[in-house]
């Protein structure tokens, strides 16, 4: 009897908790507050909220159930701005105002409603606000009638996510497909839309994670987190530009790459023996085929052993690294994560002496199968394990190897599941895998590079990896894994880049071509048209498919592939000034139209969601293999033709023949695009002159050119040559201000070649004199691709550090 007793009080006493814990509960009624400068926390019935203030138009919020939890953070570099605002509370809210952010927190209960200075709502809390339930915590926003939600990194599916949910889970996932998730990397960041209110938002959180836009309801969206405390930023500006310039700034934007990493790069699984290599190398040589970069993928090692060399088939690798040197080839080699259990190896008993390897809760190593058989894996999270794994590319340095292709590291196992027991270090505190998977490839790339950049002395290395977390793009390049060669997924790898750029990646790439399965010769030419006008620029294939080299399809689709590898390296000028303003503001290089049309709806019509802007003056039109004519939508203002010249006014959708040898590219009035003589690599003297193509429009621009070596990292104090390019319409001027830096341009002559201006233009002055000029010369660099239909004319000048006004 008592013991029936003590079960029926036991379950009485219990089934209120266990109630609540499959209802869950939010945040609860305001209870207190503390105030400490521009941080506000506020502890509620049920938990505790913490409110910083980073800038005018960036608030961190934090809310937790029990205990904070203060993990430094991998992802945000920034520390809060000293910011002017005002604070009041009434018998209801809290507000918090800055000169262009207003946060509303209601206190019963405690909720979060930000405003604008005009007092429109940007986003707001549902009535749900936070909410803990079966040990995750959620955060539900309303969602308004129209809202448009686009980037989160690496996901598929639409530009638009609204009505998607995706998971946030780095995972090797071979075989994805359009709808696939999750994939190799997570970006919790995204920025939403409605009423012409535009705002962002980034969630820290290193655990699972998803995200809902609407997906399955029509009242709200959430994100949540398998943890009980969620960190996110919340960003406000008038335009995504604003807003991924702030979020690249939060988490830090890219140092200039290698110019040579933005060439033309080919890879096989693999290339092998070291013979083979070399005839590759001679053969891209021999055809005239511009290319930088030859990758040597996991054969070149001893039995998959990382910082290894496979004997038999690579008995001289210093010898082959410098005799591709010797051809302007950098050599860019594969490194996983896992070290082979292996004693007398070296990597692995020196791993093991140093304590390098994550572990299970009672101290053991943890083993995962992969490539070289049963392998431990370095703690990345730990400062001493990052010092550790640099220093263990000495030897590939010495060797003259330059690239560093960090591969399986989500991490990958066969299998595919690590114990989520394994303990990560993160700086000393202690973690479990829950948390650290999603950061792991990043902080491997962040070894890779801090070690490599160390070892090169001053030069600048290539890192590119597969697996990744928000703020990779300080330390690495990164590519969509393993695609497959069909129009689908070249079209989804032209997405998936476009959610790179939105999430503040800029330098990101597809394997041209596909890696698995065979492409066709109309599909390869097609991917590598487009290639051309990517980041990142790889063709890659993989073991027992067809060979991706450009011969490897015919003399015709040879000569089309060559044809715009060249058009590639004519436009290296405009690129790399599109890489550097990405290291300034964060603006991608590949722009997804959302950044600079948001307000356009028709750029997320799923037949033109995949088209682009490659730097700000070209617009990408798509086009599969087997499309002879394709539907193209032009946004507003004047558009040229890039072959022709022939004009087209915007805010309309047109047919435009897309043969394989002309994808359709147009460029945008007023653009500014300056272009060098052909090369074969980066490496070799682009000439004494620079053109500068200039096309006419209505509002005119403004480009900033920008030099340096290209290779070391001199231009951190001040060894680079910046020009502002001014062309000014309405007062018929074009204006080169004075360069700035240290650095002595390579160019010692301009050549300006001015589109649509053969009628308006009668007289040309230079700084007050007049000068001669031409009207459709011969001897232009992009005269195997430019055949305008109207007339054309250039104008030649020195290179002088004065300011030049050209005047008309």
């Amino acid at each position: 009897m008592k013991k029936i007793l003590f079960i029926f009080l036991t379950f009485i006493f219990l089934y209120p908790v266990m109630a609540q814990q499959s209802r869950g509960k939010s945040l609860g009624d305001y209870v207190n507050i503390n105030k400490k400068g521009q941080d506000f926390i506020f502890h509620t019935t049920q938990g505790t909220a913490r409110v910083t203030i980073f800038s005018p138009t960036l608030f961190k919020i934090s809310v937790w159930e029990n205990r904070e939890h203060n993990l430094p953070s991998y992802a945000v570099v920034a520390s809060p701005q000293k910011v002017k605002f005002t604070y009041r509370e009434n018998k209801n809210n809290f507000l918090i105002i800055t000169d262009s952010l207003t946060l509303q927190i209601s206190k019963f209960p405690l909720r979060f409603t930000f405003l604008t200075s005009a007092g429109k709502i940007i986003n707001q809390d549902d009535k749900l606000g936070t909410f803990w339930l079966d040990n995750k915590i959620f955060t539900f926003k309303h969602l308004f009638p129209q809202e448009i939600f686009t980037g989160l990194g690496e996901k598929t599916g639409s530009l638009n996510r609204r009505g998607s949910a995706y998971t946030n889970w780095n995972t090797d996932n071979p075989h994805y497909q359009n709808w696939s998730d999750p994939l190799y990397s997570t970006i919790p960041f995204y920025m939403g839309r409605h009423d012409g209110l535009q705002y962002g938002i980034f969630v820290d959180n290193t655990t699972k994670s998803v995200f809902n836009f609407g997906a399955g309801n029509n009242r709200l969206s959430y994100f949540c987190a398998e943890d009980d405390q969620i960190d996110y930023y919340f960003f406000y500006h008038h335009t995504p530009a604003g807003i991924l310039k702030e979020y690249s700034s939060l988490t830090g934007r890219i140092n200039m790459p290698p110019l040579w990493g933005l060439g033309f790069q080919q890879c096989r699984w693999s290339y092998t023996p070291d013979k083979e290599v070399m005839e590759i190398a001679t053969a891209f040589r021999d055809k005239q085929i511009p290319l930088d970069v030859i990758y040597l993928d996991i054969a070149y090692m001893d039995d998959y052993k990382v910082f290894t060399w496979n004997p038999k088939a690579f008995p001289t690798p210093r010898k082959l690294i410098g005799d591709l040197k010797a051809m302007g080839l950098h050599t860019m080699v594969i490194i996983d994560p896992g070290i082979k259990v292996e004693k007398g190896y070296r990597v692995y008993d020196d791993g093991v002496k140093q304590n390098c390897f994550i572990k299970y809760p009672d101290g053991s190593n943890y083993s995962g199968q992969v490539w070289p058989g049963w392998c431990n894996f370095p703690d990345f999270t730990n400062p001493k394990v990052r010092l550790w794994w640099g220093k263990q590319f000495q030897s590939l340095v010495d060797m003259g190897v330059t690239g560093f292709w960090n591969d399986m590291n989500e991490i990958a196992v066969w299998g595919k599941n690590v114990p989520p027991v394994i303990q990560m270090d993160w700086e000393g505190i202690g973690v479990s895998y829950l948390k650290g998977k999603n950061v792991f490839g990043m902080q491997m790339a962040r070894a890779t590079f801090e070690g490599t950049k160390m070892l090169m002395k001053n030069r600048r290395p290539l890192v590119l990896t597969r697996a990744g977390y928000a703020g990779l793009q300080r330390y690495t390049a990164i590519w969509t894994g393993d695609n497959q060669a069909t129009d689908e997924h070249m079209f989804l790898g032209i997405r998936l880049i476009n959610s790179f750029g939105l999430s503040g990646v800029p330098f990101a790439g597809y394997d041209v071509g596909g890696f698995g399965g065979d492409a066709t010769p109309a599909l390869y030419a097609r991917w590598v048209s487009l290639g051309a006008f990517s980041p990142f620029f790889r063709a890659h294939s993989s073991i027992n498919t067809r060979r991706s080299e450009p011969w490897s399809y015919g003399d015709f689709t040879q000569e089309l592939a060559k044809h715009y590898i060249e058009l590639r390296y004519h436009l290296l000028p405009y690129i790399y000034a599109a890489f550097y303003q990405a290291s300034q503001t964060g603006m991608p290089v590949q722009r997804s139209l959302s950044i600079s049309y948001a307000s356009d709806k028709k750029i997320f019509d799923s037949r033109f969601e995949n088209q682009y802007m490659f730097g700000q003056s070209l617009l990408i039109i798509p086009a599969k293999s087997t499309q002879k004519i394709v539907n193209a939508y032009l946004p507003k203002g004047k558009w040229y033709l890039f072959y022709n010249d022939k004009q087209f006014e915007g805010s309309t959708n047109i047919l435009i023949p897309c043969p394989l040898n002309k994808l359709p590219v147009f460029v945008k009035a007023g653009a500014i695009i300056p272009v060098q003589k052909l090369i074969q690599y980066t490496g070799e003297n682009p000439g004494d002159t620079l053109e500068i193509h200039v096309y006419q429009g209505k509002n005119g621009s403004r480009f900033v050119y920008y030099e340096d070596d290209g290779n070391t990292y001199n231009y951190q104090k001040g060894d680079f040559y910046i020009r502002d390019i001014l062309y000014d319409n309405k007062n018929k001027k074009i204006v080169m201000e004075k360069p700035s830096g240290k650095y002595v341009s390579e160019f010692k002559m301009f050549r300006f070649i001015l589109h649509g201006f053969n009628d308006k233009i009668k007289a040309i002055r230079v700084n007050g004199k007049s000068i001669d000029f031409q009207t459709n010369p011969k001897h232009l660099f992009l005269k195997e691709y430019q055949k305008p239909k109207a007339s054309i004319l250039t104008i030649s000048l020195p290179n002088r550090s004065e300011k030049i006004t050209i005047n008309w």
